[in-house]
């Protein structure tokens, strides 16, 4: 959200920086992202002044271009070569000299000394699209002509120069959403470090009711949904542009003037946070105002020429012949002012926060009005709101006020009562304030004292705090206007000690990302939400799997994850699209699985489960004179993998090996325990990449992180010995079918020698013609000792033969000689 420093100095009389304004706000809890320095013109007429033509004549080689010389208070007289049709002698133009920038949306060029078809020209005389004034470009601007030459543009048009703010506003701090709320809260500060400060809103003293002509009743049907609903209507206006203060203030936050009718109503919202709707007049059918919902299923068409399907929950601004808005969201097609309007409605409502964040979420839109709505506006504010509209309106637009202001206000919001007590301030805050101090940061946050006694506080909160409802909410008020860096460290901190779980989480995270980032790996955090859609398709984590959120913030975000995939993918399609394309993710996160079919009000039918991803695409390292282009592949994954076992004191031995039976990839392998996988690793499926829009492979593993963690604890570190005596290897080439996998092979060699043999490691592939169809060969090396003495070659040679028996029996292996 942007603040406009200037606007904001309209309700405080202050003299601070804006550097300043923002420390202080920050420190109070509107947290500043931001500032830029903005004028009302872009670029701000810089390099831009006002000029008199002495003389004009026509181009002797070109018919539709001028020669003029224009004074701009120099010495001399600029020669100024000129294509528009209207120049002439005696004009005041506005002139960019040379060296000037002019700005065209994004883009901008500099006006240099130049010869156009052989005379010499030394700027430019402007048409008033050319330098940000309006769109017109049927000629060069021609002002009054009692304008002295050399005049600065940017002094004869005014341009304002401004600091747009920018605040996160936290969901919280709808009180925030405003510049006078901006302006409150940084006043209850200022009050506690200086004198003087006034806070002050404009006064509305003048509004009337001239005459009531046009009378509009109001009806509300459902008060649950509209506790309060005002208005008010005004005759004989005129739809124009906005006058120039107006737009700046609107510019100045990032708004684009519409007319002076909606300009009014958006400069009210961004003012005190009550939003507006001003309707035509002759929309009105029936002169009847009707708040209430329609038939469910009931088409509506917004503004934004959308035709959508209502719920009997949305609550509707009607007439007599139906819908003209959706209340506190969107208006209708037809229920805004246009050109032709003469006659408003103007309304300021108090909207039930949650029917308007339902049917916002309802309708996925979202709008300043409804922003302000579903967090809570505050209802005390409808009626200030709509005069000081209504004045507005007169003095930017004309017209007369020509009703009696309607005020449905069946019951009074109250106020949240509150019990605050010393003790809990001083303990909660860890600092004894003054009872003073605590009273005077309180008048200044408009929280009345209602009683007091020795040991604390009766307040009475007003209704547009909706965040301050708790004893605890108010100290925290308390300490964020006295100062959080006002709170002295103390010189000892009092901890109890804790004993961490045995193997420690967060120690064995840290070890195997310190591990991962020292391979060049770089740690990624997705959201745990994602779009449901993403598991349509899939087998291996089903869509009714997925726990869907009751109210989601978007389609995109209605599910929690199954698995970390889809967030590492939306990663990598990300720096992929913006040339980044050797990548080495990983991440720790949850995932969440709910059973299909089954009581979703029974938490034991979710689970939850900690998960570690690892993802590898492009190149192995970067490209470089020395270093070929090499791309990452399955063993690249594979060894990372068996990196992160071995640090965990596990290796691929204690797991059962197949291949994956996950969908998500195309080829792979899965670890198991016992029936369960807890490892899937491989090149992840093409159709999953091709939704993502990527085109590269990508290796991907998913390891359940607390099973591991679980069997690592269970492996304890013993010591062994090195043999005095040596290991034999011995190698084999088995000509196999290519159905046939490593770990048959290895499975068959330990069945075979479960004493002596150790390792058993597979070095060498081949596939050709030679071999035939549907052949491979796997050439593999036996490492083979006795620890208590030296093998002789009688007893290896039994061995191996036995082993060549084995293979050729159980695989119909050829061995090679």
């Amino acid at each position: 959200m942007n603040i406009s420093y200037n606007w904001l100095k309209n309700y405080l009389n202050i003299d601070l920086a804006p550097e300043k304004v923002s420390e202080i706000l920050t420190d109070i809890g509107l947290e500043v992202g931001g500032m830029e320095e903005i004028q009302s013109i872009k670029g701000g007429l810089e390099g831009l002044v006002i000029g008199e033509v002495l003389t004009c004549e026509k181009h002797a080689n070109a018919d539709k271009l001028s020669v003029t010389t224009v004074n701009v208070g120099g010495e001399q007289p600029l020669p100024i070569v000129c294509g528009a049709p209207n120049v002439a002698a005696g004009q005041k133009v506005v002139v960019a000299t040379v060296g000037t920038i002019l700005y065209s949306g994004d883009e901008n060029f500099t006006i240099k000394k130049s010869k156009i078809r052989g005379e010499q020209s030394m700027g430019m005389i402007c048409a008033e699209d050319e330098i940000g004034l309006g769109t017109s470009h049927d000629g060069i601007m021609v002002l009054p002509t009692d304008v002295k030459p050399g005049t600065l543009a940017k002094d004869y048009f005014k341009v304002e120069n401004d600091i747009a703010i920018e605040i996160d506003l936290t969901p919280n701090r709808v009180d925030g959403s405003s510049h006078y709320g901006v302006a409150r809260d940084l006043a209850a500060y200022l009050k506690q470090h200086q004198e003087g400060v006034e806070l002050t809103l404009p006064a509305v003293d003048d509004f009337k009711t001239e005459n009531t002509n046009y009378p509009v009743k109001v009806t509300v049907e459902n008060t649950e949904a509209c506790p309060r609903y005002c208005g008010v209507t005004i005759s004989d206006v005129t739809i124009k542009e906005s006058p120039e203060w107006l737009q700046n203030r609107l510019k100045g936050i990032g708004l684009n003037p519409i007319n002076n009718i909606v300009d009014v109503t958006n400069f009210v919202l961004h003012e005190l946070g009550q939003p507006l709707h001003a309707f035509d007049g002759d929309e009105i059918i029936g002169d009847e105002v009707i708040v209430k919902t329609l038939a469910d299923g009931t088409e509506f068409i917004t503004l934004d020429e959308e035709k959508r399907e209502l719920s009997d929950k949305d609550l509707m601004i009607c007439n007599t012949e139906g819908g003209m808005c959706i209340a506190g969201v969107f208006g209708g097609i037809k229920s805004g002012v246009s050109e032709k309007t003469t006659k408003v409605f103007l309304e300021s409502a108090y909207f039930n926060p949650v029917w308007v964040r339902k049917t916002a979420k309802r309708h996925t839109l979202s709008t300043d009005a409804s922003f302000r709505f579903e967090r809570g506006v505050d209802p005390n504010m409808t009626i200030y709101a709509l005069k000081r509209a209504a004045l507005l309106i007169k003095e930017v637009a004309g017209g007369t006020i020509s009703s009696e202001i309607t005020d449905i206000y069946p019951e009074k919001v109250a106020n949240f009562e509150i019990d605050v007590t010393y003790h809990n301030i001083i303990r909660l805050i860890g600092k004894e304030l003054t009872k003073e101090t605590i009273k005077n940061i309180l008048t200044a946050l408009e929280i009345e004292i209602v009683s007091e006694t020795e040991e604390g506080l009766k307040l009475s909160v007003p209704p547009y705090r909706v965040d301050v409802q708790r004893e605890a909410d108010i100290i925290e008020e308390i300490l964020r206007i006295y100062g959080y860096n006002n709170i002295e460290m103390p010189s000892s901190v009092n901890s109890t000690i804790v004993y961490s779980q045995k193997p420690d989480d967060h120690k064995s995270k840290n070890i195997i990302a310190n591990q991962l980032t020292s391979q060049g790996f770089s740690e990624i955090m997705c959201n745990s939400l994602t779009k449901a859609a993403y598991y349509e398709a899939l087998e291996s984590y089903p869509r009714q799997n997925v726990v869907e959120l009751a109210n989601p913030l978007s389609n995109d975000l209605n599910g929690m994850r199954q698995t970390l995939l889809f967030g590492g993918l939306e990663s990598i399609n990300h720096n992929v699209n913006r040339r980044n394309s050797d990548l080495k993710f990983f991440e720790f996160g949850n995932s969440y699985h709910y059973k299909a079919e089954s009581d979703k009000s029974d938490l034991n039918n979710y689970d939850e489960e900690q998960k570690l991803a690892l993802f590898m695409v492009g190149n192995k390292a970067a490209l470089n004179w020395n270093t070929p282009e090499q791309k990452v592949s399955f063993y690249d994954l594979k060894n990372q993998l068996e990196n992160i076992l071995s640090r965990l004191g596990l290796s691929f031995t204690d797991f059962k090996e197949e291949e994956t039976k996950s969908d998500l990839f195309a080829e792979g392998l899965s670890l198991s325990q016992g029936d369960k996988p807890i490892i899937d690793f491989g090149l992840v499926n093409g159709k999953l990449l091709k939704a993502f829009d990527i085109d590269t492979p990508v290796y991907f593993t998913e390891i359940k992180w607390d099973i591991i963690l679980k069997k690592s604890s269970k492996k304890t570190v013993t010591y062994t010995e090195i043999s005095k005596f040596p290991e034999v290897k011995r190698d084999l080439a088995l000509v196999l079918n290519k159905d046939v996998k490593f770990e048959q092979v290895k499975q068959i060699a330990h069945k075979t020698e479960k004493k002596l043999l150790k390792r058993v490691s597979l070095f060498d592939v081949f596939e050709g013609e030679k071999l035939g169809v549907d052949k491979k060969s796997y050439a593999v090396s036996f490492i083979l000792q006795d620890e208590t003495k030296t093998l002789n070659d009688k007893q290896i040679d039994k061995i191996m033969n036995k082993m060549m028996s084995n293979y050729e029996r159980e695989l119909g292996a050829l061995i090679r000689k």
